[in-house]
Order: structure tokens, then sequence, then C-alpha cells
């Protein structure tokens, strides 16, 4: 699926991540969502390298990255220090300023660099997420019985963990189809890696704690930034037969967030890049391609 990209794997300060670099031009950083890894940009990715230097990497904790166990208060899970890993990354490739795309998971790395690293950032791509904080502070049964698995991951170790392990196929097959249109979506060789990956007991511990700091430490990193906004030109997308997209007056969230946003949403479940890709593209590529 990555024919023309350099597989690394780069050390940074509290993790080994894998990456994968590829194409010419600007740097553009893709970072993914759960339950996936860097396969789910597949279908864009290799596009994206006719006019961008194109950097893929797995989230620490999840795809072939390291997946360090989790500290009693989550710290090392949490999206300022999975933020400093790819600042890390950016710095050991040699780029100094870049674009970045995330989706899910990945877009709340990214909201945290925008907040933390804002400088180093020109352009920014959201793909299908509310700030974290939005998110917690509006939660309802619509959303708690879509997004259930926000407040199973986040039990206490080992219990999630132990009962995803039995059934691990299964757990991740249903997320999937329950997110999406039709889990046909997802190619045959993107499934295999993303069940390759969630197979190991390690990677399901480290989503776990992901989702602990998400619901901890990510919450009061969060309130102390309410009022400072993202500063760069933003993108935000949104898959209008998603939850989200139903749900939340998307657009209007991120006014409150950025000086400078735009956006719309696409015909597609929460998984745009890999359900509408030609469209999701098309909207990456014109963004980003605009002086």
């Amino acid at each position: 699926m990555f024919k023309a990209f350099l597989p690394l794997q780069i050390q940074t300060g509290g993790a080994s991540l894998h990456v994968l670099k590829g194409g010419a031009g600007e740097p553009l950083l893709l970072l993914h969502g759960y339950p996936q890894t860097h396969v789910m940009w597949h279908r864009i990715a290799p596009r994206l390298t006719e006019s961008f230097t194109v950097i893929l990497a797995d989230l620490r904790g999840y795809g072939d990255s390291s997946k360090p166990k989790g500290e009693p208060d989550h710290s090392n899970y949490s999206k300022r220090v999975m933020a400093q890993d790819m600042i890390e990354v950016m710095s050991q490739l040699g780029y100094e300023s870049f674009h970045v795309i995330g989706h899910d998971r990945g877009a709340r790395v990214l909201h945290r660099m925008l907040l933390d690293h804002g400088k180093r950032i020109k352009k920014a791509a959201i793909i299908d997420m509310v700030p974290t904080y939005e998110t917690y502070a509006t939660v309802d049964k619509a959303f708690a019985t879509a997004f259930y698995h926000w407040f199973f991951l986040i039990q206490p170790a080992e219990l999630p963990e132990r009962l995803i392990a039995g059934q691990a196929e299964y757990f991740l097959h249903n997320t999937l189809k329950s997110l999406s249109r039709d889990i046909s979506v997802f190619t045959p060789e993107a499934l295999a890696e993303y069940v390759r990956c969630f197979s190991d007991p390690a990677t399901i511990h480290g989503i776990c704690e992901d989702y602990r700091a998400s619901a901890s430490i990510d919450l009061l990193h969060d309130e102390a930034d309410l009022q400072q906004k993202v500063q760069c030109p933003l993108l935000v997308l949104w898959g209008t037969n998603g939850f989200l997209g139903r749900h939340y007056d998307i657009l209007a969230i991120w006014r409150e967030r950025a000086e400078m946003v735009q956006g719309y949403g696409i015909p597609s479940g929460h998984f745009l890049a890999e359900e509408a890709p030609e469209e999701t593209y098309h909207a990456l590529q014109l963004f980003f391609s605009q002086g």
C-alpha cells in the first residue's frame, strides 16, 4: 500500500515511533485515529506525494510504534506528550515548519500541537473531531450510546484490556462497522493490518491509556487553554452521515476555537479517508496547495 514510502523508526523522548516518508515538496504530516494506524491513509497519501513530502506516523500505543506502560496519572499518553512526539519526529526529519492533517485521535493530538507548538504549523486540517473538552461537557445519552467505547476504555486497568483481548478481532470489526457506512469500505489489506496491530495486548493497553488520558489529564490541559485560539489556517471536514455530523454544529464549534476556519461535510461515515477518498483528497489537496 505504501511501496514508494521509506520506512523509518524514530526515537523520541518517550517512545519509538514507526514513520513512513515519501514524495517531494512542503512537508505534510498525517495522523491517524482509533482503532487504526497510518494505513488509514492508503487511499490518499500516495496521491498527496505528487505535491508534498508526506510523513505518516503511528501514534504511540498504536500500530508499530512503541507502547509504553501507562503512568498512574496517564500523563505519558496525554495529548501534550503525544504531540511532543510528533514535534520531535518532524525536527529529526529536518522540518521546523510543516502542515498537519489529523483524524479522530490524531486530530486530538493535532489540536494540542496547535496550542503548544502553533508557530511550527503552517496549515492544519481536522477530520471528524469535536474538541475533547467540548465533548465531555455536552455528553448525552445519544453520544454515550454511539461512542460507548469512550466510557468502556477509560475503566481502570486491566478490565477493558482483558475483556477486549478475549475477542480482539470481533471488537475491532464491531467498532469499525458501528462508525462507518459498512465494513466493506475497508480494503482486505487495510483490515488485515488493523487486526494484526489491534491483536497485540500492548496495543490494547496503549489505546486504553490514550482514552484514559483524554478523560483526565487532557481535560485539565484543555480547561487551562480554553481561551487560547488556533492561529494558523484550519480546515475542518466531517462525515455528514456520521454521528458527529448529525449531532454537532462542527464548524460553529471550531470557529470558537480558531481564528481562521473553513470547512464542510462530506457524504461519509466517520472514516472519511477510506469511505470517501476522492472527496476527502480533493478537499485536502485544494486547501494545502493554496497560497
